[in-house]
């Protein structure tokens, strides 16, 4: 008898989530591994998804870069800012030769998917590596990989069930159509609570301004980053990034919310706690 939808999808996620706490308990090439794969697979799947629109991503010198740019935020060999510049200037000088379509179609969805992606990756090994592998803090940043990972989780599902219990007002229906007001309420509101939860369960090093923030961005940025995933597959005409996971879609449409909200608790990790 043919699985339906749902149980594929509860069947994925009983061996996907504990692998992704493993991952992210034990952190270093480990996770350094997964991101690199998420990221990877990511851009390859933007790089289909926007043929569509006559772009021709760079692929193979797209994935360089986030290779690069991930790897050095793990182990910092060089200037990410140098970097960049280095690779505009090749990137422009390979697309004079290449002659596959339009150039600034080509360089933007090249540029794009590097910084979605690329940047956006890297900020997620700077979470992890943020407590020094010193007098056993190295596991904080770990407790706080997986405690993100839930909360986003826990988001997702309290605007799904919100939204589908009391959802009356549109949030976005030129994206997304089935979105309300209330479901990104629900979830707002649950991914705050489940990071308080998180910081009196396992993150006593975090003070609870910190699990207040940090619950806030994933429950306003972790929804906009799947509200801005939705855009560029509208935008592309189609449903998922890709049907690479069984009842989930694409790597990207997996990870959307974690690679746009992961910047912003990176820079508040580093700047503001």
């Amino acid at each position: 008898m043919a699985l339906g939808n749902t149980a594929i999808r509860i069947l994925v996620s009983v061996f996907a989530i504990p692998a992704l706490v493993l991952l992210s308990y034990f952190g270093g090439v480990y996770f350094l591994s997964f991101v690199l794969i998420i990221a990877g697979i990511s851009f390859y799947e933007f790089s289909i998804m926007v043929k569509s629109k006559g772009a021709n991503v760079n692929v193979n010198f797209g994935l360089f870069a986030i290779i690069f740019l991930i790897l050095n935020q793990y182990r910092f060999f060089f200037s990410q800012y140098n970097f960049l510049i280095g690779f505009f200037v090749i990137l422009l000088l390979f697309e004079l030769f290449r002659n596959n379509g339009s150039a600034i179609q080509n360089l933007g969805a090249t540029l794009l998917g590097v910084f979605y992606m690329g940047i956006f990756g890297s900020t997620l090994i700077g979470i992890r590596e943020f407590y020094p592998n010193i007098n056993g803090m190295y596991y904080q940043g770990g407790y706080l990989i997986i405690s993100i990972f839930a909360t986003i989780w826990i988001c997702d599902s309290a605007a799904f069930f919100g939204g589908t219990a009391l959802g009356k007002h549109k949030l976005f229906p030129r994206v997304s159509p089935k979105k309300s007001w209330e479901g990104a309420i629900f979830g707002f509101v649950f991914a705050i609570l489940a990071m308080i939860l998180a910081k009196n369960v396992l993150l006593d090093f975090l003070s609870i301004k910190d699990a207040i923030v940090i619950g806030f961005i994933i429950g306003t940025l972790g929804q906009i980053g799947d509200l801005t995933e939705s855009l560029l597959k509208r935008d592309a005409g189609v449903k998922d990034s890709s049907n690479l996971i069984p009842g989930h879609g694409g790597i990207f449409d997996r990870f959307d919310s974690l690679l746009f909200s992961s910047p912003i608790i990176y820079l508040y990790l580093t700047h503001l706690a």
